[in-house]
């Protein structure tokens, strides 16, 4: 028996709609390369550093622990894995690394997270269904009770 390669199930009448929706998602490893640099980018640390790259540009590994408060050693781990995934590019000066966003695509998306969380409403009431709150300490919270 054939079966649909994307549901692993046996063929059955497909609604043209969901049909044409798959044929226009990107490819499996496309979506994998995706998701690990959301993942990446979820955490807090990483993302300080990349926030920290968006509004002061080129900057070096210490400064880069300095603004942060982090450690040179996890600020270090953190770029390693961040340019590995090629969100961030390094420039070396003799001893020195210097650090910046890849390029603008990177900037982008920072750009359009920080407009979207000032966006979000205050009030959960406003939120409606399936939305998020900011909550007050800064982080985000559903906005339906558990």
């Amino acid at each position: 028996m054939v079966m649909d390669p994307q549901t692993q199930t046996p063929p059955a009448q497909v609604d043209p709609r969901v049909d044409a929706l798959r044929r226009v998602l990107p490819p499996e490893d496309a979506v994998a390369d995706l998701a690990q640099i959301f993942g990446l980018m979820a955490d807090a640390r990483r993302l300080r550093l990349l926030l920290t790259l968006l509004e002061g540009g080129e900057t070096s590994v210490g400064d880069l622990a300095a603004a942060t408060g982090q450690g040179m050693s996890a600020v270090s781990h953190s770029l390693r894995l961040l340019r590995m995934r090629h969100v961030v590019d390094v420039r070396r000066s003799g001893r020195m690394a210097y650090y910046r966003l890849a390029d603008s695509h990177v900037r982008l998306m920072l750009d359009i997270a920080l407009i979207h969380i000032q966006h979000a409403p205050d009030d959960p009431a406003q939120a409606g269904p399936g939305r998020t709150t900011r909550a007050h300490d800064g982080g985000v919270q559903d906005a339906e009770p558990q």
